[in-house]
């Protein structure tokens, strides 16, 4: 009888009822609230819900994120090991070249003034640096926290870990990656505060045809000229351009499909869970986190914001032949936040239909947000 008594006491214990904290059971909820969206509101489940499911795990499990130098056998967690794709860069740079394999260059080619906005949304991420700087984040720290303002996971990923601060790796990518997916909830409002109905339903012409050639040639130079002004930009920007090389080029037809279909879904599974399971009660339920889930907030609006205002100095140049809302699109959510831009057109004119347009700052974002990382890399003297 006292076996069994014993046995059962034992196995009782090991439950996870015993070790968990108060911060673990309020992670599981926040897991759960993600997870609500992701499926019955479709926020972006593509990340949204491997990154709940992610956060989920690890709260309940925590040695599911054991790294090999606090295992006892000196094998680690299952998430560990996909985590250490995020933390040597492999992971965001494959997810760049699925995003070029996917994204159709040509509204930016046709319209290079898209440039300009795609530049003026990575507005905020300058005045996050700031910001991080006044709540006394040192450098390094602040410029990784501060990609969060361009909307881009993969590329607060590849900065955290290039410039040494893995310990705020999982807030940032949490961060940037929820942001990403709540762009439906943050952009409008910003959007329609800041721009007149008159001016939302500016109807803009349609764009020129862009030849294969261009759609080619694009890729190529883009890669040469940014890798030789800002060589640390290569890993991302060289494989955004390949992956749409491989598109444009019409003859590695597998290479495409590869890249945009199951590499790029077997990417996000991964660096979705992994990116969640960093988010443990100890390593989040703390006043960092907190400043940089804010700081993160603060720069996604000044940076839609800034696209936005930008937008509507062109608009003024051009006599109003440019629509502002196209600006928001320059944070680097392809193609969710070009979206939003074409659904609140649409809304004030549903014969409106801005989403071509807005692809080009939009994919000028994703450029723009991987030179601002350069710029800091090269600012830092990292390589």
């Amino acid at each position: 009888m006292d076996y069994i008594v014993t046995t059962l006491d034992n196995l009782i214990h090991q439950t996870a009822f015993f070790n968990l904290t108060w911060g673990n059971y309020l992670m599981i909820v926040v897991a759960c609230v993600f997870l609500y969206l992701a499926i019955a509101k479709e926020f972006e489940p593509l990340l949204l819900l491997p990154i709940a499911f992610g956060m989920l795990l690890v709260n309940i499990y925590p040695d599911i994120m054991m790294s090999t130098h606090d295992s006892p056998n000196g094998v680690g967690g299952l998430l560990y090991y996909f985590y250490l794709l995020d933390e040597w860069a492999i992971m965001p740079s494959l997810i760049f070249m699925g995003v070029g394999a996917m994204t159709d260059f040509g509204p930016l080619i046709a319209n290079p003034k898209s440039f300009l906005l795609g530049a003026a949304a990575q507005f905020g991420i300058f005045a996050a640096y700031f910001g991080a700087i006044a709540l006394g984040f040192n450098d390094k720290a602040a410029a990784a926290i501060s990609i969060i303002g361009g909307a881009d996971g993969p590329t607060s990923i590849f900065l955290a870990g290039k410039l040494g601060q893995t310990a705020l790796l999982g807030p940032i990518a949490v961060a940037a990656y929820s942001y990403m997916s709540l762009v439906p909830i943050i952009q409008p409002p910003i959007m329609k505060l800041l721009t007149t109905e008159k001016e939302r339903k500016i109807k803009m012409g349609q764009l020129r045809p862009v030849s294969k050639l261009e759609k080619i040639l694009f890729p190529i130079i883009v890669t040469i000229v940014v890798s030789l002004i800002l060589p640390t930009t290569a890993p991302l920007v060289g494989m955004l351009m390949l992956g749409n090389l491989f598109r444009e080029s019409g003859v590695v037809r597998q290479l495409t499909e590869t890249a945009s279909n199951a590499l790029m879904y077997i990417v996000v599974i991964l660096l979705g869970t992994s990116v969640g399971a960093t988010t443990s009660a100890e390593a989040f339920l703390n006043l960092s986190t907190l400043k940089i889930v804010a700081l993160g907030l603060i720069a996604f609006a000044f940076g839609t914001a800034a696209g936005i205002l930008f937008g509507k100095l062109m608009c003024i140049a051009t006599k109003g032949k440019v629509n502002p809302l196209i600006g928001s699109a320059g944070v680097s959510a392809v193609p969710m936040a070009a979206r939003v831009s074409q659904k609140v057109g649409a809304e004030a004119d549903p014969t409106n239909f801005l989403l071509m347009h807005a692809m080009g700052p939009n994919v000028a974002g994703v450029i723009g947000t991987a030179v601002a990382a350069g710029t800091f890399m090269a600012v830092f003297g990292v390589f």
